[in-house]
């Protein structure tokens, strides 16, 4: 008889049962202690930009859509930049402490900062000059003299990306995240009542607004980027840009959580890899992706419920509220999509697969997604639904190319590949040069 089958036979059914559920649960367990530190640091942070946008939204429509320039285009391409340039460090953090080699994680980190920050000095006259960019790319006169202004503001905030980005990747390696969360927490506490008091207290308008902006952020992609930028060129661009940024900032809000899923994928697949267990990061890739989707199902819910009501709590412009009210069946399906393409995006992060990941990104976000909303949008003047779909399609698109790539993967390779980059970067420790020192 087949060992396998015989093994069945003695094993009982119910016990095979609670043998799963027992698995089930305890990297339940090990995702959800990654995942909700991550998922509540980045809510909370990107809630100061959403507070911040609904106060300048109250003050004045042109510098809503001037904010929403900015916010979706040159910042969210400089933390794009950032993000790409501090995945190296999310796969190196996760394999060494997998693999015990916990001294390295400090050297990592380090790398990190003097990369990101040289980085994002060379990015910096996108916020200098945002006036004559915006300008040169076709916006408004008073919409792009708007962005540039509030560019500025955007600036000391930036360099906090070096920092936060690189030190949540360091600590969610460890699964010591949570300390990040409570700094968030705060920072979304302080920076509602500051917003008040400089906006409304001491009428400072839209430069209290920012300024309550980069002092909360003291304590603390590029796709949708052009995507908004596309929205300028329609017919009312101070509407449509202003509603498609609110749509994107409430989709970016959710999407937080789905980034917290994406860091615990790329932890628990790192981590599994580098202890060199294969079958124990196939089942953690399946337990995430359920999670992950089952999560999305309930925000989709919300949004289909609450589309009608959402713009007003960024405008009071009737116009711009009820494009936004028009939108919310393509916002609760980009919702939806948002729990699938993070999780497998975060399990090949995790293997160090960034260079596939980064070429299906730009196949389906450039290739076909931006192509598609343009020609929707323009040819058959479906304008910023047009748009609109054409993200969703490129979404649609890149997961399914992610989860191909997932499936096919051979993941016992990867464990292989995994301990070969692991050596090739060990430094000793000072014990150990001390040990052999001494021998």
């Amino acid at each position: 008889m087949d060992n396998g089958i015989h093994d069945k036979l003695l094993v009982p059914e119910g016990k095979e049962v609670s043998d799963l559920k027992e698995r089930v649960y305890d990297e339940s367990k090990k995702i959800w202690r990654v995942a909700l530190p991550g998922i509540i640091a980045r809510v909370a942070s990107f809630g100061t930009i959403i507070v911040t946008q609904s106060f300048i939204g109250h003050i004045s429509s042109v510098d809503l859509a001037g904010y929403a320039l900015v916010q979706t285009l040159t910042v969210r391409f400089a933390n794009g930049v950032l993000i790409g340039m501090s995945s190296a460090t999310e796969t190196l953090c996760g394999q060494a402490y997998g693999a015990r080699q916990h001294h390295m994680l400090g050297v990592y980190l380090q790398r990190s900062w003097i990369v990101d920050f040289l980085t994002l000095t060379l990015l910096l006259p996108l916020f200098i000059f945002g006036a004559p960019l915006f300008q040169l790319l076709g916006q408004e006169e008073s919409i792009a003299r708007s962005a540039g202004y509030i560019s500025w503001w955007f600036i000391p905030m930036i360099y906090n990306f070096v920092f936060t980005l690189t030190m949540q990747m360091y600590l969610q390696a460890q699964q010591k995240n949570s300390i990040v969360a409570w700094i968030s927490i705060a920072q979304l506490i302080i920076h509602v009542p500051l917003s008040w008091l400089f906006v409304y207290y001491l009428h400072w308008g839209t430069d209290g607004a920012m300024g309550a902006l980069c002092i909360s952020s003291c304590l603390e992609l590029w796709y949708n980027s052009i995507l908004v930028l596309l929205a300028g060129y329609m017919s009312n661009a101070e509407v449509a840009i202003s509603a498609f940024s609110i749509c994107l900032n409430i989709n970016g809000w959710e999407f937080m959580i789905c980034l917290g899923f994406l860091g615990a994928a790329c932890v628990r697949i790192a981590n599994e890899l580098g202890r060199g267990d294969a079958k124990a990061t196939r089942f953690s890739i399946k337990v995430l992706i359920i999670t992950s989707v089952v999560i999305g199902v309930f925000f989709t819910i919300i949004c289909l419920v609450l589309g009608n009501t959402l713009g007003f709590l960024f405008t009071n412009d009737v116009e711009v509220a009820n494009t936004v009210s028009s939108l919310s069946l393509l916002l609760a399906i980009s919702v939806l999509l948002n729990s699938i393409y993070p999780v497998l995006s975060g399990v090949a992060v995790g293997a160090g697969l960034q260079g596939t990941v980064a070429i299906i990104n730009l196949c389906c976000f450039y290739l076909i997604g931006i192509p598609v909303g343009a020609l929707l949008g323009y040819v058959a003047n479906l304008e910023v639904k047009g748009i609109w779909i054409g993200m969703n399609i490129g979404v649609l698109t890149q997961s399914l190319a992610l989860s191909y790539m997932a499936w096919k993967t051979d993941w016992d390779e990867q464990v292989k590949i995994a301990s070969e980059r692991l050596q090739r970067w060990y430094l000793k420790s000072s014990d150990e040069n001390g040990n052999n020192g001494h021998a």
